[in-house]
């Protein structure tokens, strides 16, 4: 079974970076390399919030609208897949 992650992990990740980037001795040695790596995983947490904001937003829509009814949403937001 693969693992899931979770915002929170995501969270984690990000503050680990950061703790890199304070190092002084690793950002002498690889500096460049840590500031490449920290905008990648800047620019990919930006990506999973804004895929977590959008779920959000769809069953806000869904529950002010009524739209309760789960195999009706698209399957990347929980809804079911037509084979199901």
């Amino acid at each position: 079974m693969a693992t899931r992650n979770k915002l929170s992990d995501l969270n984690n990740h990000l503050f680990e970076q950061l703790e890199r980037l304070n190092d002084d001795e690793l950002m002498s040695e690889s500096g460049e390399e840590e500031i490449a790596r920290s905008k990648a995983i800047a620019g990919i947490g930006k990506t999973i919030i804004d895929n977590g904001k959008l779920a959000l937003d769809a069953q806000k829509h869904a529950d002010e609208y009524g739209y309760r009814e789960a195999r009706k949403m698209p399957e990347l937001l929980g809804g079911s897949s037509d084979t199901d």
